[in-house]
């Protein structure tokens, strides 16, 4: 578990890393104004067009496999991120990067999931690990500011080496491979269809952030993703070993937690986003300082992820993730009415924190509920769809809500988490309690039998 969720503190951290050094960046390698946003982009590219398609590869192939080649690749790629002398080396570093993540992080979480089958345990697992995603984005920025301002850009890739290779060397001894039973072969066609219509998806939006929703390639690439996804469902009816599943997409739960985590993304990632430039603009914080800002937010998400669990436990999934969300929205009104002239500890810091519990609360149970029935046949796709879910509901987050402008972005995002509150009242079953200790504890022994000195 610790090992895993390093690993994914890692990967996460690489999201928002880059931010702060882009202009060092720029005026060491000479990137042009187009080119320089492709740093970023490149990345998210990668990582949330081919999430699915490594989800169900690791599913079907091994899952500590797929982790460890794509561990590996990551650990490759930041090498060559740290040493390039080019616009374009960099650019292609990044894209590796990300598809290295798109092995790693779904494979990784179903090995959780799998671990830790008793809903309660299984709660307070994606807890940790939710949590320590988010905290991965938030020291992103503090950490990027820091080896930028003392050392160079390039540590900010060359510091993932030490955990890559401490992974390789672990883990194969602490976690058995596991993969769904029997002889699958992979549904080229339906992965080829899934990922050429994420990949499409997520340019578009990124597309979308730079140059309008009204830009020609923008409506081209969203339109093409539409096509690819419904070519992909005519495509999954006829197969005879589909990439996913119909009875996967029967589960009401899971659907629903899915959508709420979708709006929940876009609100966060568009927060993040107009929060941080707020603090520099604003507040006058230069960008090393505007990180520590943030450091609040993460000890806000422990704390809300130490609560978490209990509340699910004493309210049900249900109101536990109502009144998650309603804080949510609490701390994006608070927040949206921090101007200029403002103070830090009276106007920033207080909707910080409550939003900070709310995130902490709120991704232990929409992780759990995302994955809830999910075994060794599809793990790996249950944890890349929340993952996919995730990388897309911010893209669309930072290019629908940024160009309202500060209040308006924010404003606009507590509205998103409002309509998560209504999919929940509205769709959630109500047989969705709390969770119980022993409908599953005979599953759980079953599973702990495999894993070495249980």
């Amino acid at each position: 578990m610790i090992v895993l969720c390093l690993v994914q503190f890692m990967l996460v951290l690489d999201d928002t890393v880059v931010s702060v050094a882009l202009p060092s960046i720029r005026d060491e390698l000479g990137f042009s104004a187009s080119g320089l946003p492709w740093v970023v982009n490149a990345y998210f590219l990668a990582f949330g067009g081919l999430l699915l398609l490594c989800g169900r590869m690791a599913d079907l192939l091994g899952r500590r496999r797929v982790f460890l080649i794509g561990v590996a690749l990551f650990g490759v790629a930041s090498l060559a991120c740290g040493l390039a002398q080019e616009p374009w080396q960099l650019v292609i570093g990044r894209f590796v990067q990300g598809s290295g993540s798109a092995m790693a992080s779904p494979a990784a979480m179903s090995m959780i999931t799998l671990l830790y089958p008793e809903p309660r345990e299984r709660a307070r697992a994606l807890g940790v690990w939710g949590g320590i995603a988010a905290l991965g984005g938030t020291s992103g920025l503090v950490l990027s500011g820091a080896l930028t301002d003392l050392a160079s850009w390039r540590w900010i890739f060359l510091i993932n080496l030490p955990v890559v290779v401490v992974t390789l060397a672990l883990l194969p001894r602490l976690i058995p491979e596991s993969r769904a039973p029997g002889r699958r072969r992979l549904d080229v066609p339906g992965a080829v269809l899934i990922t050429g219509a994420t990949v499409s998806l997520v340019y578009g939006l990124l597309r979308a952030g730079e140059e309008g929703w009204g830009d020609p390639l923008v409506i081209g690439a969203v339109a093409l993703s539409v096509a690819l996804a419904v070519a992909f469902l005519a495509a999954e009816s006829r197969a005879a070993a589909p990439l996913v599943p119909g009875s996967f997409l029967a589960s009401r739960t899971r659907a629903v937690a899915n959508g709420a985590t979708l709006l929940f993304s876009m609100a966060m990632y568009a927060m993040s986003f107009l929060l941080m430039i707020q603090i520099q603009t604003a507040l006058g914080y230069g960008p090393l300082l505007a990180g520590i800002a943030y450091l609040p937010y993460g000890a806000g998400i422990l704390a809300g992820m130490w609560l978490s669990s209990r509340l699910w436990l004493r309210m049900g999934t249900r109101w536990a993730l109502l009144l998650a969300f309603l804080v949510n929205v609490a701390g994006l009104l608070l927040l949206s009415g921090v101007a200029a002239g403002d103070s830090y500890a009276a106007h920033v810091l207080p909707g910080m924190l409550v939003l900070s519990v709310g995130n902490g609360l709120s991704l232990p149970i929409l992780a759990a509920i995302a994955v809830e029935g999910t075994t060794e046949k599809d793990a790996g796709l249950g944890s890349a769809l929340f993952t996919t879910v995730q990388q897309v509901g911010g893209a669309v987050g930072v290019a629908a809500l940024s160009i309202m402008g500060y209040a308006g972005g924010l404003t606009a995002a507590a509205v998103c988490v409002a309509l998560g509150v209504v999919a929940i009242v509205a769709l959630l079953p109500s047989r969705t309690g709390r969770p119980s200790h022993h409908a599953t504890q005979e599953v759980a022994d079953s599973v702990r039998s495999r894993i070495p000195g249980s």
